[in-house]
């Protein structure tokens, strides 16, 4: 990546001195007095995905709280729109997701969930804010706030979106169907960060390219034919086929992609039988596959279906019991817009400091649905960042042989929420205001 300022420090040239923006302290104070309680609510009281009622109701009463808000509540299912306007200029679209996961928390904090669900599924699960849409939502109001009191600093329209179901990927093409783009102002650009807990707080990090891998879930059936444990000759048994599945999986990768596109194929559940001694008609294997581009996902489920058949004839399966191989969800890769991330990483780096900035470096392939808003067929760039979720302490005691830091998803996971909601508030405002200054020309979608 390119970052000017970076450079100049690292070539020991003379840079300018850094003074935080001036309201910083208003968001700071904002943070005492509202959003950390805000905070503490929604992590202690995470839904899943679809059934964010509550937190989008809670959503809907801050936004309809800012002066000149127009909230629209019930888009893509429980999704919120919030709009602001400010006479003529570029339109901004700012996204936050809000549903948590079917995760029991572990992590011994005071505000530790206890909250159960029945999600869409119909299965009733312990749920977790185990990604961190509690800080996301938490910072839209906070910036959402600061924007409404500074309009003179800003021409145009923001539309705030409160977005479900990402850990589904598929909350943000529920919002479009249900015309986020035809019944809301279409933005010129579309703007979205992600607390990390891979990364100290107080850092930023974007990239000027792929943000995030695709990801689709795939579901294979193995249609067996049941009989005794102790007489398996007489069927054919769905879990040592669906075995031979799993493995035979990891030759796509190993032996079929190139070494140097990335790839991942991995097996997160297994289910089939009932008892010791039942050999069952049926397993049932549910995966998750990632890809940097298009091509290689394609070839990713294709070559899928293909092994899942092939193991199954070379296990003696009729052409009519082969596995079935389904894609249930799935959205492609986060990419940003270069010439917009470029010109806000600039920004950012001016507006919050070059200590604050970390070249970005893509450590795993998590994925995002917020490439749905910003897919090249809606014609609207997109700049999507990273916001540090772990004190430097944490990663410290790691390194001298402490508990490590939890991921993503876990059980254990935990963000320091303080800081957190705080430099994400801040950047986000910064990019807003970069984007949208008086006089400002809209060069993406909205034009």
């Amino acid at each position: 990546m390119r970052f000017p300022v970076l450079f100049a420090l690292a070539a020991g040239l003379a840079a300018p001195a850094y003074a935080a923006p001036d309201y910083a302290p208003a968001i700071k104070a904002d943070y005492d007095k509202r959003l950390g309680a805000l905070f503490d609510w929604f992590h202690r009281n995470p839904e899943l995905s679809f059934k964010e009622t509550k937190t989008a109701a809670r959503m809907a009463k801050e936004l309809k709280a800012i002066p000149g808000m127009q909230v629209t509540e019930g888009v893509g299912g429980t999704g919120v729109v919030g709009v602001l306007k400010n006479g003529a200029g570029p339109t901004v679209l700012v996204r936050a997701d809000m549903d948590g996961l079917p995760v029991e928390e572990k992590s011994g904090l005071a505000n530790a969930s206890k909250v159960r669900q029945v999600g869409i599924d119909g299965v009733e699960n312990p749920v977790m804010h185990a990604c961190g849409h509690d800080v996301h939502i938490t910072s839209l109001v906070g910036t959402a706030t600061q924007l409404a009191a500074m309009k003179d600093r800003w021409k145009g329209t923001i539309v705030f979106i409160v977005q479900p179901a990402e850990e589904r990927v598929a909350g943000a093409k529920a919002m479009l169907d249900d015309g986020l783009y035809t019944r809301f102002p279409k933005p010129d650009y579309a703007l979205a960060f992600h607390v990390a807990s891979n990364l100290e707080t107080g850092k930023i990090s974007a990239s000027e390219g792929i943000q995030y891998s695709s990801a689709d879930s795939v579901d294979i059936t193995v249609h067996g034919v049941g009989a005794h444990g102790a007489s398996p000759h007489t069927g054919k048994d769905p879990v040592y086929i669906g075995s031979q599945i799993v493995m035979a999986l990891q030759g796509i990768i190993s032996r079929e992609r190139q070494p140097l596109d990335p790839g991942v194929i991995t097996v997160g559940a297994f289910h089939a039988g009932s008892k010791h001694n039942i050999i069952s008609d049926r397993a049932d294997l549910q995966l998750t596959v990632r890809a940097n581009n298009e091509e290689t996902r394609a070839y990713l489920l294709k070559a899928i279906a293909r092994v899942a058949e092939g193991v199954g004839r070379t296990n003696g399966l009729p052409e009519d019991k082969l596995p079935t191989v389904k894609v249930s969800e799935g959205t492609p890769t986060t990419i940003n817009d270069t010439a917009l991330a470029q010109r806000l990483n600039a920004a950012l780096i001016r507006d919050l400091g070059a200590d604050s900035f970390k070249p970005f470096e893509q450590t795993g392939m998590g994925a995002e649905d917020f490439s749905y808003l910003v897919a090249r067929d809606q014609g609207v760039p997109g700049y999507y960042f990273a916001v540090g979720g772990t004190p430097k302490a944490a990663f410290d005691a790691a390194e001298a042989g402490g508990p490590p830091v939890p991921s993503h998803h876990s059980p254990l996971f935990k963000i320091d929420p303080e800081p957190s909601v705080i430099l994400g508030t801040k950047a986000m405002t910064a990019a807003v205001l970069d984007l949208m200054k008086p006089g400002a020309t809209a060069s993406g979608a909205g034009n």
